[in-house]
């Protein structure tokens, strides 16, 4: 199989699936439909089967079906795209890269996960899991990339002048979402894709695991997360919102929100511990977002010029922005995004924790006038934290901000970067 990269545009995730590659038998790459990893996977593999979706063959997953070794034949690395509509595939490329010592027999893609029991083995040893996402601003070419995320740990001074969007212009790239057939329209037509890939996943889901759902408290659903967005909330508060439209029974809410898990639309942005207890109360609960800012927008059903006369509401829409931007730089370094809240009532955005257990704290403000607030928020939290004994203060404070032509260090030590110039 041949594959053309003249329309390629590089990934953030390209250079650790090679890595991967060069290392294991096969890997996961897993992540939301629409969201590149075809085009990635293709990228890097010499043969290629779809098991579903455009290019797919139902020829294929009666194959599969039949004998999956049937379809693990070809050149490698052989992609094995949407994998999961033949749950069994997992486990013949278990034993086949058993079987076979080279490195880089596969790459297998699929946009959910399916239920534990139709597969046996967990592939660990065999198989590395490498998690995808829709676009950053970095990767559609709207952050200039002056400030490294990765080197802010090394506490260097930065001063530059950067530029950045106005305010419809900064509303525009968050809506526009990161999805690669998005890159060349424009927010408005970027919106309709958005609304069309949330019905197809209505009109999917229905169906899943041949299981039948209602469409009308799937879209409930998906409304009711999107009105928490960038919140706080735990999973009884999600179901007293979905429900305020009709009555749905708890475990029917539960089980539409494990599909939508399971198909990487909803993320939790778990909380953090920086080790002050027992001396101060952290709080435990995530805070939600759905995989893309775009969706939580056409799911609620907002006009794109609403958020240009209305910047309170289009604040959680700019936040998922940013958080979903620090959490895939994080990634590329083996990072982890975290938020804080504690007892009482203080918060930090979000946190970004390397694997040898430094970390940064990062506040989200939408203009340039909300810099100073931010600022004194993390200082307050970072006093506290340092004056406990048993505290693990961050290695930096930071305020991403949407609205600043800089990109410096404040003199309490704070550093402001603008999100169109943040990178890995």
């Amino acid at each position: 199989m041949t594959f053309s990269t003249e329309r390629y545009r590089p990934r953030l995730v390209d250079r650790r699936l090679e890595d991967v590659l060069r290392i294991c038998g096969a890997v996961n790459l897993r992540g939301p439909r629409w969201c590149g990893k075809t085009w990635s996977a293709r990228n890097l593999c010499n043969s290629a089967v779809c098991l579903d979706g455009p290019g797919g063959d139902d020829r294929n997953r009666s194959l599969a079906l039949m004998d999956p070794s049937l379809v693990l034949e070809g050149d490698s690395p052989r992609l094995i795209d949407e994998w999961q509509e033949v749950p069994s595939i997992w486990d013949a490329v278990r034993q086949r890269v058993d079987d076979d010592v080279r490195k880089g027999l596969f790459i297998l893609a699929g946009s959910s996960v399916p239920d534990r029991g139709d597969f046996i083995h967990s592939g660990v040893g065999r198989m590395m899991d490498i998690r995808m996402d829709t676009m950053t601003l970095s990767e559609r070419g709207l952050s200039d990339g002056k400030v490294s995320l990765r080197g802010l740990f090394d506490l260097p001074d930065i001063s530059v002048r950067t530029g950045g969007p106005d305010y419809r212009d900064l509303v525009d790239m968050t809506v526009h979402g990161g999805w690669p057939a998005a890159l060349s329209l424009d927010a408005d037509g970027s919106m309709e894709l958005a609304g069309r890939y949330l019905e197809e996943l209505v009109s999917d889901h229905i169906h899943l695991d041949g299981t039948v759902r209602n469409g009308v408290k799937m879209r409930r659903l998906m409304h009711s997360l999107a009105l928490s967005e960038s919140r706080v909330v735990s999973k009884k508060a999600l179901y007293r919102i979905a429900s305020e439209g009709g009555t749905m029974a708890y475990n029917t809410f539960d089980g539409y929100l494990d599909v939508l898990v399971r198909s990487y639309i909803v993320e939790w942005q778990p909380a953090f511990d920086p080790g002050m207890r027992p001396y101060v109360r952290v709080g435990k609960m995530p805070k939600l977002h759905l995989s893309d800012p775009s969706l939580a927008a056409v799911a609620l059903g907002t006009d794109l010029r609403s958020y240009y006369r209305d910047p309170v509401s289009f604040g959680p829409l700019f936040e998922s922005l940013c958080e979903h931007d620090l959490r895939i730089y994080a990634d590329t370094f083996g990072g982890r995004l975290y938020h804080y809240r504690d007892g009482d009532g203080k918060e930090i955005d979000a946190i970004v924790e390397l694997p040898d257990g430094r970390w940064g704290a990062f506040e989200i403000k939408l203009g340039a006038n909300e810099i100073e607030k931010g600022a004194k928020s993390l200082l307050v939290i970072d006093r506290k934290i340092r004056n406990q004994e048993n505290g693990r203060p961050p290695e930096f404070l930071c305020v991403v901000c949407g609205l600043t032509d800089y990109a410096y260090r404040r003199p309490d030590g704070v550093y402001v970067v603008p999100i169109t110039s943040l990178r890995e």
